[in-house]
């Protein structure tokens, strides 16, 4: 029988902290436009309508309901089954420049505006995501010019 060597706090700590699964933050995008609210109900207060492809961050989940963040941060209610699996980001810089490749110097493929929800097609490219916007085009965008990923 092996001789059991006592665990010391930073060891059992290191083990623990090996156990546990490491959580990757969870975003979808909404399926239709639809109302936000302040609280998990119909009946609590509207704040406003959220557009369709729009991306959030489910933050707590009630039932049928989802607590979730908007790029800007801001926090609401959404009925769940307003949410889609399909993942979309949101341009947050005044224009991102979507290029062909992910590399600077790599030809510009298309510019997208402040607000635009560009559909998610393969993410951490070295910095990059490879997006396409609704009219078909696509390319690589840099990481810090889009929300949601």
């Amino acid at each position: 029988m092996a001789k059991r060597l006592p665990i010391t706090l930073p060891a059992g700590l290191a083990l623990l902290l090996a156990s546990v699964p490491a959580f990757a933050i969870d975003y979808r995008s909404v399926e239709t436009a639809t109302v936000l609210y302040d609280a998990p109900s119909v009946k609590g207060k509207p704040l406003f309508v959220i557009r369709r492809h729009t991306p959030v961050e489910p933050v707590v989940s009630l039932e049928g309901w989802a607590k979730v963040r908007d790029a800007d941060g801001g926090l609401a209610w959404i009925e769940r089954k307003y949410l889609s699996e399909q993942r979309t980001v949101q341009v947050v810089a005044d224009r991102a420049q979507v290029r062909r490749e992910a590399s600077d110097e790599s030809p510009l493929a298309f510019e997208a505006e402040k607000g635009v929800a560009l559909e998610l097609l393969e993410a951490g490219v070295g910095g990059w995501a490879k997006v396409r916007h609704r009219d078909g085009q696509s390319g690589f965008v840099r990481g810090n010019q889009v929300w949601g990923l």
